[in-house]
């Protein structure tokens, strides 16, 4: 079975060149340690798009071609997202590492069965969780570390207008996101949801979802997404008893501040039965500086050098699995019109 060894760079292809695979094609071609071999695409017109880009990656429309070469280490799946999981378990049977778009699978058997599939046969399999690899993100959990206080509740905003997807809802296309950045910020996955959706759209898929998540010690995250809302938002927010972080992924020049300001409950009783003194902080607003980087060339970057090196990536099997159980948790509070569902 093919593997990178040692020095060798790691020989990729790529499965679907539609909305996202030309962001991954340009990556990987520029990445040091990976070379883009093959581009598969049903389209002849997006392969012959390929080929004008990229003259020596070599393309196809037949999965066939892809799986029965022997110079090619891994694959790369960017294609909608009800094909992830037959596509990610057939390239594992392979014998190749995978990276496939999120989510993984649009159920828990899925995700579980390629995970299985990984284990069986010693590859690589990471999803692409690409804000986990934003500067803003990693600067947000290090704003959250020592001077936070206690983490009181996190919530995230993501709406546009659109894009709207043919294969899942609103939920599975945006949350996805959110839930990973939750889980990565708290180290920790919830233990149960609750949420409701509507089809403004009059489609026949929710596009528009208010989602709430507990994490446990009194912890509960919120997440709104929407395929409705003209106005575009892409903002998370963790509140805790000392500081106020935010991310703004839309801001070029504040993407992070945090506000020296909190409340936590004192020890000592007020007058009123049952009131609590409260202690209010006051403090800066501090922007500090991200150092500007490309999030999908780092998320490409750490699946590189987990082949190599075979560590783990950061969004593993367990880590995306967490984060599909959260999402089925989700779907089922939906049906029963927010009954909490247990993860």
């Amino acid at each position: 079975m093919p593997a990178a060894k040692g020095h060798e760079r790691v020989r990729v292809a790529l499965i679907g060149f539609g909305y996202w695979g030309p962001n991954y094609a340009r990556v990987l071609n520029d990445l040091g340690d990976a070379e883009l071999r093959l581009v598969c695409d049903r389209s002849e017109d997006r392969l012959a798009i390929v080929r004008q880009r990229y003259h020596a990656v070599d393309t196809c429309t037949d999965l066939a071609e892809l799986f029965a070469r022997d110079d090619i280490d891994a694959v790369v799946i960017a294609t909608p997202a009800s094909t992830h999981h037959a596509l990610a378990v057939r390239a594992l049977d392979a014998g190749l590492h995978v990276l496939v778009e999120k989510p993984m699978s649009l159920d828990v058997a899925g995700a579980e069965d390629a995970a299985a599939a990984a284990a069986r046969v010693g590859r690589v399999f990471m999803v692409g969780y690409t804000f986990l690899y934003n500067g803003g993100i990693r600067k947000m959990k290090e704003c959250m570390g020592e001077g936070f206080g206690q983490t009181y509740y996190l919530h995230a905003t993501r709406t546009n207008l659109g894009p709207i997807r043919h294969d899942v809802n609103a939920m599975w296309d945006l949350a996805p996101h959110d839930i990973a950045i939750f889980n990565y910020l708290l180290d920790r996955q919830p233990l149960w949801a609750s949420a409701v959706g509507t089809r403004v759209l009059r489609s026949d898929r929710d596009d528009v979802v208010f989602a709430t998540l507990g994490y446990g010690d009194g912890i509960v995250g919120n997440i709104h997404v929407s395929w409705a809302d003209p106005n575009k938002v892409r903002e998370v927010v963790a509140v805790g008893s000392h500081r106020r972080v935010v991310f703004n992924d839309l801001s070029d020049l504040e993407r992070v501040k945090y506000y020296e300001r909190g409340v936590s409950v004192g020890e000592a009783v007020a007058d009123s039965f049952g009131e609590f003194k409260l202690l209010v902080r006051d403090g800066d607003i501090v922007s500090p500086r991200i150092e500007p980087r490309e999030p999908l060339k780092d998320q490409c970057a750490d699946f590189v050098a987990a082949i190599r090196t075979g560590r783990l990536p950061v969004a593993n099997s367990a880590f995306s699995i967490g984060v599909i159980k959260t999402l089925v948790a989700i779907e089922a509070s939906m049906r029963q019109c927010g009954t909490a569902v247990n993860l």
